[in-house]
């Protein structure tokens, strides 16, 4: 048992060196603390709790001033990754786990992730990061630094403002988001209750359409440029801007790259059916066929 006594003195004594981070929003200046307590407590617990018993070799926690780093003998129980751990449960010694919340060092007795990830996302902080875990070891390590402070503003904002709780999915989808990421299936069933919280908005339609946090966002952030071109521009300046790219091109025509270049935001699939509206107008017209097809101004489209 003494080493999880050290472990859980370890909890207590990373404070000595637990930095204080500060973060502004308007007037007010928060205080965040490098290295979130309950995190820790969870990671060094789970560590012990959930380590490989059959494995020779101690549970080591390493403290820097902008990262904690957690390693424990033995890889992920059977099915846990490092993609699915905040939401399967598999203790390896379950005894020790049910220990461990019956005398309230861990609020259950399971894995325990879904609280490492849910306080970091909501202080703005990354992920806990498993990228050194493998066959024999389970490498956690925990960052200490507000990645985004105007992610962290936009959550509290809304929180106090609309009274939103924000389930640990919702906080996994909003993340991906801010930092551009793709959404998971298992995630995107949460969009619709955050689109009518009027925390995200959905920007296109059928297969095109995209998903993006809301202008309060980029506006706490003051990137209303971002946000417009996230956004997308309208239908008809789209076309417009399509229009022009054929006048420049002139008798050599324009392929499909090129209008991806000029509309980055706007899918492969929307940017044709623009094309074919330009098309049924009379103002282009599309030569050749398959991935041969160039796309040349019409008649109508020439300015006269």
């Amino acid at each position: 048992m003494s080493e999880f006594s050290a472990c859980w003195i370890g909890c207590g004594t990373s404070n000595l060196r637990n930095e204080v981070l500060h973060y502004q929003d308007g007037l007010f200046i928060g205080d965040i603390p490098a290295f979130n307590e309950k995190v820790v407590r969870e990671a060094i617990l789970n560590a012990v709790a959930h380590r490989d018993y059959r494995l020779a070799g101690s549970v080591f926690v390493r403290q820097y001033p902008r990262k904690l780093q957690i390693v424990s003998p033995g890889g992920f129980p059977p099915g846990i990754t490092a993609d699915n751990i905040y939401r399967r449960q598999l203790p390896r010694n379950r005894r020790l786990a049910d220990a461990c919340a019956r005398i309230g060092w861990v609020e259950r007795s399971g894995q325990g992730a879904d609280r490492m990830f849910e306080e970091s996302i909501k202080e703005g902080k990354p992920r806990p990061d498993f990228v050194d875990t493998d066959a024999y070891q389970v490498s956690l390590t925990l960052y200490g630094e507000i990645q985004n402070p105007e992610f962290l503003r936009f959550l509290e904002r809304v929180a106090r403002e609309q009274g939103t709780q924000f389930a640990l999915e919702d906080l996994l989808a909003l993340d991906l988001m801010q930092r551009e990421k793709v959404m998971p299936d298992d995630l995107k069933p949460r969009l619709a209750r955050l689109i009518d919280e009027g925390v995200i908005e959905r920007v296109g339609r059928g297969r095109g359409v995209r998903y993006i946090i809301s202008g309060k966002f980029y506006q706490l952030a003051g990137q209303h440029g971002t946000y417009t071109r996230k956004r997308g521009l309208d239908q008809e300046t789209n076309k417009a801007l399509l229009l022009k790219h054929l006048e420049r091109a002139g008798d050599a025509g324009a392929p499909m790259a090129e209008f991806e270049d000029v509309l980055p935001a706007v899918s492969r699939r929307n940017i044709l059916r623009l094309l074919q509206e330009l098309r049924d107008e009379g103002k282009a017209q599309a030569k050749g066929s398959g991935r041969w097809v160039r796309w040349h101004i019409g008649d109508g489209g020439l300015i006269r």
